[in-house]
């Protein structure tokens, strides 16, 4: 009588690191819709919703908002804007390999970059977040003013 028990348990073991692993994975979802971070980048008349990154660069750039910039469009790949102070990227990847949509720190130059075109790897490229939505908005001429704020 002692195997239907023991075959229970190891029935039992055997599936506890598949219940763990779920377990975990919701946990963090959860965890993380609770810390995410939205914003919008406002462009004349048009709001442009975003979501920044729970990392620790992404947290230092929302501490600066909300920013008034001049975005300006660099090599027909990206919008860019200096920044007033360098973000903390202590914990960031060495390189990213930005898509459309991206909200980037170039950490070299210490600048915003957002592509509105997808770009090879790049070192020193660090994801900040990413647009909700289209981005049709940011496909000026020239230098624009931006205001980024956290949205409400």
């Amino acid at each position: 009588m002692a195997a239907p028990g023991f075959l229970r348990m190891a029935t039992a073991a055997a599936f506890l690191p598949f219940f763990c692993l779920a377990s975990g994975a919701l946990a963090e979802e959860t965890g993380n819709e609770g810390t995410m971070m939205r914003i919008h980048v406002i462009l004349g008349d048009a709001v442009l919703p975003a979501t920044l990154d729970d990392t620790t660069a992404g947290r230092d750039f929302a501490a600066m908002l909300p920013l008034d910039l001049s975005l300006r469009d660099y090599h027909g790949i990206e919008k860019v804007a200096d920044l007033p102070r360098k973000l903390d990227t202590s914990d960031a990847p060495p390189s990213y390999k930005p898509e459309t949509g991206d909200i980037t720190l170039y950490a070299p130059w210490g600048n915003l970059a957002i592509f509105y075109k997808p770009f090879q790897e790049s070192r020193g490229l660090v994801r900040l977040g990413a647009f909700d939505g289209p981005i049709d908005a940011l496909l000026q001429d020239g230098a624009f003013p931006a205001r980024i704020e956290m949205a409400d």
